[in-house]
């Protein structure tokens, strides 16, 4: 991202004495007429020429004045941001990412509030001389120059909100939320039922459509190849139509709709939303769909079909998995918090509860072992890696959504041996992982026996089970791991590990009223953890019940990540308020921050419950985050 800052100028100040006034400020005088002129002429040059203004003091980052608790927010040049999403990194595998943040964590055991305090966050937002704070200091003045161009910012963007997430009316959007995941019956061979299957199928929010170079369709989230051939001949044309030339066709609006496309190699990814996301969103989408299908293929063997033979049809190689392309597809369609942050979320585990379970991993770890993870109801409970390697987000992506989402795996039997390919660790070869379904509250008596015939129960249940995924670069290595799976469940149950992950699975997600206390305005947030790719929020409940209403969140938010992430963005907090919410987004080097209020929630309100959120992600930091994780 293009390195952006926003000038921030001060309340202008002059110095001297009028020249045509005395001491006191009144008229002195005078019946010179000639003095008279004179007077005139240099006020008139004052005018035109102020005096400069004097230097301003310039503080050290981490320096605060000392009237800074009723001063204001400036916004000091963007430094340039890490680039964590493009990287083989993840949350687990940076132990020392937040060596650079001693400044923030503090020194002291005091706890004081300014540690974590908005006002206080020198790298981002330091405070000057301004008269007034960009997010207000409990007074109603909106008169300081960072807000009037943060308000500048809200009104540009106030329309995108409007229609994206408060102009549909509840009853209408949460019918079609409703509807949006229904099947579309194949078309009859008479075609009499046609044109209602046309108008099912432009009823639904969201479309993904792949095609070849060529032109062929090899995969369309609604509706069979009857119904959408004409669209995807038409999608051809306007494609090859600017594939000639230097400039692609990327993206387009039509009405409420936005289309973007996404060109790899021999496919042509198409996303077609009226869920108010932005392009740099779908294109994130439309990547995580060409990675799913390198996941079954490799790149190599994609660029062979093709090269050999560029009409062939692909659907054959891929067939089985429509079920795994559907799952990333309608995750992304009721609204992924981790897809939009390009981030995991982690089982809240204590400290001391997780580094347990760190070296029961290391412990019983097989010679073959490459990666190992512990999953709890689709979150992070820990991982064994090896010293210079980590995984991609991406690639955690896709384990995730094929054990949780397209339900492939555990319909296995609850023990499966897959091979794989890992696009963001290397998309040229496979790798095999093992995988392992059960439920903590059975004491891990789900033990694999060599000896024993017949599928094993997988848990009933998506919130109460545990997955154990274990990766080799060997192909005959299901009995070393399955071995490893049984010595694993034997130590943690041993050491009482089981009950503990028991214990936090049963907690759930906790309300932001629990966390932040039952007086805050704030309804629901989500944190994000730079250095370690990871992120952390509350319960969706009791302000988002609901498909639609959660679906209306997640536009929020993505109206929220854009206007952060844009390429014209040039602050690094940014605020969206509508007749159904007040909405803030914070920037820094360590973390993005998104928080959602009540409608008229004062930016004070706003301001302090950010901090609140800030403060006690700093308590809770190792329980909420996999810091490091086990290392070998």
């Amino acid at each position: 991202m293009p390195d952006d800052h926003a000038a921030v100028t001060g309340v202008q100040a002059s110095s001297g004495t009028d020249p045509i006034k005395g001491g006191d400020g009144k008229p002195q005088a005078n019946n010179d007429g000639q003095q008279n002129e004179e007077a005139t002429e240099v006020k008139e040059t004052r005018d035109f020429t102020p005096q400069s203004l004097p230097p301003r003091q310039r503080l050290e980052p981490n320096e605060r004045p000392a009237n800074s608790g009723g001063g204001s927010l400036r916004l000091s040049k963007r430094t340039s941001r890490p680039q964590l999403l493009s990287h083989a990194t993840t949350a687990v595998s940076l132990a020392d990412s937040l060596t650079h943040c001693g400044r923030f964590r503090g020194t002291s055991d005091s706890g004081g509030d300014d540690s974590g305090s908005l006002r206080s966050y020198a790298p981002t937002l330091d405070a000057r001389l301004d008269s007034e704070s960009l997010l207000g200091n409990g007074q109603e003045h909106d008169a300081t120059p960072a807000w009037r161009a943060l308000s500048a910012h809200i009104e540009e963007h106030e329309d995108t909100f409007q229609d994206a997430v408060a102009s549909p009316r509840m009853d209408l959007f949460g019918l079609q939320m409703k509807h949006e995941f229904d099947e579309i019956f194949p078309t009859e061979d008479e075609g009499s039922n046609e044109e209602a299957m046309l108008g099912t199928w432009k009823a639904k929010l969201k479309h993904f459509f792949i095609l070849s170079a060529s032109g062929k369709p090899i995969y369309s989230r609604h509706g069979d190849d009857q119904l959408i051939s004409h669209y995807i001949g038409v999608a051809q044309t306007i494609i090859s139509f600017y594939q000639g030339g230097e400039d692609p066709l990327r993206s387009f609006t039509a009405g409420a709709a936005r289309f973007v496309i996404l060109a790899k190699g021999p496919l042509n990814l198409v996303a077609v939303s009226r869920l108010g996301e932005s392009e740099a969103q779908l294109r994130t989408q439309l990547e995580s769909l060409y990675m799913q299908i390198l996941s079954t293929l490799t790149l190599p063997s994609l660029e062979k079909i093709f090269s050999a033979r560029p009409s062939t049809d692909l659907r054959r190689p891929l067939q089985g998995t429509d079920v795994l392309l559907d799952g990333l597809a309608d995750g992304f369609t009721r609204g992924s918090p981790s897809t939009l942050l390009s981030a995991l979320e982690c089982l809240r585990l204590r400290k001391t509860h997780r580094r347990t379970i760190n070296d029961t991993l290391l412990k019983a770890r097989a010679p073959n072992l490459l990666y190992g993870l512990i999953v709890a109801a689709g979150r992070l409970v820990s991982v064994v890696r090896p010293k210079k390697h980590s995984l991609h987000p991406g690639d955690l992506h896709l384990i995730f959504n094929m054990l949780f989402e397209a339900g492939s795996v555990k319909a296995g039997g609850g023990e499966n041996w897959i091979p794989l390919c890992l696009p963001g660790f290397n998309n040229t070869g496979f790798l095999y992982m093992y995988v392992s379904f059960f439920s903590p509250s059975d004491g891990g008596d789900q033990i694999s026996n060599t000896n024993s015939e017949g599928p094993r129960p997988s848990s009933s249940g998506k919130d109460d089970e545990l997955a154990i995924v274990l990766i080799s670069p060997q192909k005959e290595g299901f009995y070393e791991l399955r071995q490893m799976r049984d010595d694993l469940i034997t130590q943690l149950r041993q050491n009482g590990s089981l009950l503990n992950l028991q214990s936090a699975l049963r907690r759930r997600h906790a309300t932001i009223s629990e966390l932040l206390g039952p007086g805050t305005q704030l309804r629901h947030f989500l944190y994000k953890s730079r250095g370690n790719v990871q992120f952390t929020m509350p319960s969706f409940l009791p302000h988002y019940e609901g498909l639609a209403a959660r679906r209306k969140l997640l536009c929020l938010y993505s109206s929220l990540h854009e206007a952060l992430h844009s390429k014209t963005a040039k602050l690094k907090v940014q605020c969206i308020a509508s007749q159904e919410a007040t909405a803030l987004a914070w920037e820094t080097p360590l973390f993005e921050l998104y928080c959602v209020a009540g409608p008229k929630t004062s930016k004070n309100d706003l301001a302090q419950g950010a901090n609140k959120i800030v403060q006690w992600v700093r308590r809770e930091e190792e329980r909420v985050f996999i810091i490091g994780g086990a290392v070998f």
